[in-house]
């Protein structure tokens, strides 16, 4: 099985599951409240250490790279149970409970110079942390901030099914990706202000691949949100929700390029600069805090 059909397999996993699944995870989540909720998910995380041997096989092939020596049991168990952790924590900051966190900023200046600019910019992200604590912090500040999601079209329907058992409200912020008026939809949201979302670190359909070093050996990479920043000349910021234990998180917003630069005379160039700067950023994150990193396939394939 080649990298990319792990990557297809890994995306129907349990991890987004069907309706019926979310819904009742959701119910039990509120019923429970955070804390008894968050003692579900030990024998939960067992129970896919026991029963998912590729995904451990992927856990540890990573967290090898990333802590620079072999993973215990232990780590592989802590890195689930991360996932886990943030799986449970969307419930509750996609329901307008973020205060119930401790989330600490870094760079919130570049979005609010952004917004006082007009808005509408480029979010990269990663399958990396919690993507909802900085659409979280954004309505902390302002409720009505715009902010759309862009993801593949099979996911885009998982999500909003999750969207829409958590909080309706936001059930419309996904844009799905492959569509033909995909790119039309993420103009017109940039144009009215909207900060779109786009996680950068996983491709399922294999094209348009590059490969960059990462975290030691040769890794592929999708252009494609880049070449959509790039083709709609709006800023890119790099966005990392650091998960940091029990309430904890940490955001950083940092700026990979202005919408000034994103109208390149040498295309190929402003495409390999800004990726080496994302997968560098993406590397610092995961030694930083290696437990953070979903990807459970073989990455380096």
């Amino acid at each position: 099985m080649t990298g990319t059909s792990r990557a297809q397999a890994w995306t129907s996993s349990p991890e987004r599951g069907s309706q019926s699944a979310i819904r009742l995870g959701v119910w039990t989540a509120r019923r429970l409240g955070r804390p008894l909720a968050r003692l579900l998910l030990y024998p939960v995380c067992l129970y896919f250490l026991a029963s998912s041997p590729s995904a451990v096989r992927a856990s540890s092939a990573y967290l090898r790279r990333a802590l620079g020596r072999a993973p215990h049991l232990t780590d592989r168990f802590v890195h689930f149970l991360t996932f886990a952790r943030c799986l449970l924590d969307r419930v509750f900051l996609l329901g307008e409970q973020s205060d119930a966190f401790e989330i600490t900023v870094h760079g919130e200046e570049i979005l609010r110079a952004i917004e006082s600019q007009g808005g509408g910019c480029i979010l990269l992200g990663a399958h990396f942390g919690s993507f909802e604590v900085a659409r979280a912090i954004g309505r902390r500040r302002r409720r009505d901030l715009p902010i759309s999601l862009l993801m593949y079209e099979e996911n885009a329907q998982k999500i909003r099914a999750a969207l829409a058992a958590i909080n309706p409200n936001l059930a419309t912020e996904v844009i799905g990706l492959g569509r033909l008026d995909s790119l039309i939809t993420v103009a017109e949201r940039l144009q009215r202000g909207h900060f779109i979302g786009v996680l950068a670190d996983r491709n399922v359909d294999g094209r348009d691949l590059v490969r960059y070093p990462f975290l030691g050996t040769q890794a592929a990479f999708p252009q494609g949100p880049f070449r959509v920043a790039m083709l709609l000349q709006r800023p890119v910021v790099m966005m990392t929700g650091i998960y940091r234990g029990g309430r904890r998180y940490e955001v950083h917003f940092e700026l990979l390029t202005e919408a000034s630069e994103a109208r390149p005379c040498d295309a190929a160039a402003w495409l390999d600069n800004i990726m080496t700067r994302y997968v560098a950023r993406l590397e610092n994150s995961c030694r930083d805090a290696p437990f953070n990193w979903f990807n459970f396939y073989d990455f380096w394939a």
